[in-house]
């Protein structure tokens, strides 16, 4: 019994007929349901965390910076939904490496035979061992239809090659690639569509263009993360004597180790290094072996998967992690408010509230002497300024208005305060939260002061009857000097004494009087003052947290957001 081949056909649903079309949708089906199911693995957690990143960083971080990780959703959902059941694995190599007499060896089939075989591979080959759910896999990796191919006979164990039989294969979907170094550029670009889609890499190299620098430089550097899913075979080592082919085998693994490609040797993850010869059959069976155990792992596309999300991410580090803790700390938040406070002049204000609380206390309770004046019955006193209480100065018409520099040179402090550490974009993205704010900060801050510079304060009931009482001491004053001059005439009977006691007592106590007033208000003026600062310094931190404080806090917030899914994304945190 032999086993045979030949290319799958097309059915009109676009599914594989022939070779094996029957169950090929449901197997596509049921493989690719895992993706949509509520299983939460860990490459899905990270790539849904993946996800929450890009859309709370599309506004933030620029395109360009995001758009190898939004191609890289888009191949995980879609190689998800396909068959899992397969495992796709390319042949890559340079001209003359002998990948595809290698693919024939491995698949048994001879591409000459049905007419398509060229002196170098012009588009890629693909041989599936049980093609049954496959089709949608070609469709995506751009086989033509007449480059499929596939097994008939699965289990029957026959031996094709020297390399043994094809058991242990099922799922298997080999690739043959054109030559990478080809010197046509559709080959190159179709070599590198594919190895961005495959599962595993067969990398097959000859003694010759072992350490080829474009292969090293181009490709197996840059997909050193892919160790896990790669393979590296020395192919024609019948072309060596046994001592020159392990000095090479040493020195090709030299040179993968100084492309930071880990070699899985000793029971070790990473890639798999084999030597091999079609035309004696060394080292096929062993790379046949390996592509079993790839195939029968079923993880070969998730742990490809994870790879490129690695790459990825650690792409993307600059972008989410910063230095140091990021955050506002509250010698910061303090520093801000104090300096709104000095904008506005809140110091100065209380200091004049003060005065003012203090100079219409010694109007009220002074003495009357020399002047003429209505009696004092209690009216208002402002709480405002009657000269320039802030650093601003008089504004427009008269007003006071906030000092915009202190504003500016404020708000342009906490942003730097809050930004230190940040990745560059979520520290730009926290200064224009602070610029917005800072453009109608000033205008609320006058407002503030406007408002505050209205109040008024009733005076206390006694100070009337202070000011009548020195009303009625200063009468008495003039009134004893009258009776003082009359008695000093001889017109009348009082005695001198008294009236000049009297007059004494007129001239004595109204200073008296105003001096204990004044003691008495020093307290009450002091209070109303810190009163009128404290009442400025809250509605100054009022608008400074309602513009800029609170909208800094929440880009802050978005940040930590962020950097937690970066963390779950990149690291693969355990879910909850």
């Amino acid at each position: 019994m032999t086993t045979t081949v030949e290319p799958a056909r097309r059915g009109p649903s676009g599914t594989a007929s022939g070779t094996g079309a029957g169950p090929g949708a449901e197997t596509g089906a049921r493989a690719g349901g895992g993706f949509g199911t509520t299983r939460r693995d860990p490459l899905q957690r990270r790539v849904d965390a993946l996800g929450e990143l890009l859309g709370l960083s599309r506004t933030r971080v620029e395109p360009d910076a995001l758009v190898a990780a939004g191609a890289l959703l888009d191949r995980v959902a879609e190689r998800r939904r396909l068959s899992l059941d397969h495992t796709v694995v390319a042949l890559a190599g340079a001209t003359g490496s002998g990948k595809s007499s290698l693919f024939n060896a491995l698949t048994g089939l001879e591409l000459s035979e049905v007419g398509v075989r060229r002196p170098t591979t012009g588009e890629p080959f693909a041989c599936a061992w049980d093609p049954r759910g496959a089709a949608p896999l070609l469709d995506r990796l751009g086989i033509a239809p007449h480059a499929r191919f596939a097994r008939r006979s699965l289990l029957d164990g026959v031996h094709t090659r020297p390399g043994g039989s094809d058991a242990g294969l099922t799922g298997l979907v080999l690739l043959d690639l054109p030559d990478h170094d080809s010197a046509t550029d559709e080959h190159r670009r179709q070599v590198d569509r594919v190895l961005e889609l495959v599962d595993a890499v067969v990398w097959v190299v000859d003694p010759e263009k072992y350490a080829d620098a474009a292969l090293h430089e181009r490709y197996l550097r840059p997909l050193a993360g892919l160790a896990d899913v790669s393979l590296v075979v020395l192919n024609q080592v019948d072309r060596l004597p046994t001592e020159a082919a392990e000095a090479v085998l040493d020195d090709l693994r030299g040179l993968l180790d100084e492309d930071g490609l880990a070699l899985g040797e000793h029971g070790e993850a990473g890639a798999v290094v084999l030597a091999t010869s079609v035309l004696t059959g060394e080292g096929v069976a062993e790379l046949r072996a390996a592509l079993g155990e790839v195939v029968a792992a079923r993880d070969a596309a998730d742990r490809r998967l994870t790879a490129d999300l690695d790459d990825v991410t650690e792409r993307l580090r600059p972008v989410y992690v910063g230095h140091g803790a990021a955050g506002l700390t509250d010698a910061a938040r303090e520093g801000f408010v104090a300096r709104l406070a000095d904008a506005v002049g809140a110091e100065a204000v209380g200091r004049t509230t003060e005065r003012d609380w203090t100079d219409a206390g010694r109007k009220a309770c002074g003495v009357r002497w020399g002047r003429v004046r209505r009696p004092f019955t209690g009216g208002g006193v402002s709480g405002g300024a009657e000269t320039p209480t802030g650093p601003g100065g008089w504004g427009e018409g008269g007003r006071l208005s906030a000092a915009r520099p202190v504003v500016a040179e404020a708000t342009r402090s906490l942003a730097e305060a809050a930004a230190e550490g940040l990745p560059q974009p979520w520290a730009n993205a926290v200064h224009e939260a602070a610029r917005r704010g800072e453009r109608g900060l000033p205008e609320a801050l006058d407002a503030a002061m406007e408002k505050a510079d209205s109040g008024t304060v009733a005076a206390p009931r006694w100070w009337s009857a202070v000011a009548l009482t020195q009303w009625c001491l200063a009468l008495l004053a003039a009134v004893a000097a009258v009776a003082f001059v009359v008695t000093a005439a001889g017109t009348s009977s009082v005695p001198l004494w008294v009236p000049a006691a009297l007059c004494g007592v007129g001239l004595a106590g109204g200073p008296v009087l105003s001096w204990v007033c004044r003691s008495v208000n020093r307290a009450p003026a002091r209070r109303l003052g810190q009163q009128a600062e404290r009442a400025l310094r809250d509605a100054a931190a009022d608008c400074g947290r309602a513009r800029v404080l609170e909208p800094v806090a929440a880009e802050l917030l978005r940040y930590e957001e962020v950097r937690d899914q970066y963390g779950v994304a990149a690291l693969g945190a355990a879910e909850g």
